[in-house]
């Protein structure tokens, strides 16, 4: 799913509790769900602007609920789970965030997952549910609640990721194995650990004279998202825009980044991605981060 969001575990927790199991429903493409209240407020650190983000303090953690009867116990035995994939995608609505979220032809109608977002204070605005080769995608457009506007808060960004993932993980308990943050909030954690070394890949490309294109791929875990945007701001770099994409085991993200309005020049690419490399290669994480 590419919002997953990771699990900082800083104090608030948010659980889905509808009492209703996601049910299939025809493929579809509805307005739905207005929040007319959410939560507190989160603290305003913007990803267009440049400075530096705590990942402390601010960042929701849902947690999932025990399932003592996971289908009979029988689900997943006889067939391939798939690989569940959540995209948060900052790029492709200038009005809202755009989430997709695709696990085979598992998924439901996901009412509990909406019902969910609309407790962190925001409106699933549009969703649409269409099928592929690779599955049933549900996308869903979401905005703040107060504002109308698009997400741009790390931690709410992540925040969403994660209530994604913890509401995925609670209605398919099969999928727990096959995520990265099964091992946080799951019942099953993954049966093999991804080797960071071997997985961060990094690499900053030009995206025209104003900004480049950074690509980070690396072993997904709680907190990614907000860490990986204040490693890059820390830098005095900003960051514009981009995807982040949770595809099982891995974290995929793209930022659109730049300094001081122009795009990163050759010395800056290579002090950047030495920072990130360093960071997420890291035998342990500061405590904060989860």
């Amino acid at each position: 799913m590419a919002v997953a969001i990771a699990a900082s575990s800083v104090g608030l927790h948010f659980i889905a509790d509808n009492g209703v199991k996601a049910s299939e429903k025809p493929i579809c493409s509805a307005p739905i769900l207005k929040a007319s209240s959410g939560i507190g407020p989160v603290k305003p650190f913007y990803i267009l602007r440049k400075g530096r983000l705590s990942s402390s303090g601010t960042t929701l953690v849902p947690r999932a609920r025990p399932i003592t009867d996971v289908e009979d116990g029988n689900q997943g035995d006889t067939d391939t789970i798939p690989t569940p994939i959540v995209i948060i995608d900052q790029d492709s609505d200038p009005d809202a965030t755009i989430v997709e979220i695709t696990f085979g032809d598992r998924l439901g109608a996901l009412l509990d997952t909406m019902n969910a977002l609309k407790n962190l204070g925001l409106n699933v605005v549009k969703a649409n549910v269409f099928l592929d080769s690779s599955g049933k995608h549900n996308k869903f457009s979401i905005t703040k609640a107060d504002t109308g506007r698009k997400v741009e808060e790390p931690e709410l960004l992540e925040a969403i990721r994660l209530t994604i993932i913890n509401n995925l993980i609670e209605y398919h308990p099969e999928s727990s194995a096959q995520l990265a943050l099964g091992a946080a909030f799951g019942l099953v954690p993954p049966k093999e650990q991804v080797d960071v070394d071997i997985a961060t890949h990094i690499n900053v490309t030009p995206d025209g004279p104003d900004r480049s294109l950074l690509y980070v791929e690396t072993a997904d875990r709680p907190g990614l998202l907000v860490d990986l945007v204040k490693i890059i701001t820390d830098i005095n770099i900003a960051v514009e825009s981009g995807e982040f994409d949770t595809e099982g085991l891995l974290a995929k993200a793209k930022f659109h980044v730049s300094y001081k309005g122009k795009a990163i020049i050759k010395p800056l690419e290579q002090v950047l991605a030495n920072s990130l490399r360093y960071f997420l290669r890291r035998p342990t994480t500061e405590e904060s981060s989860f």
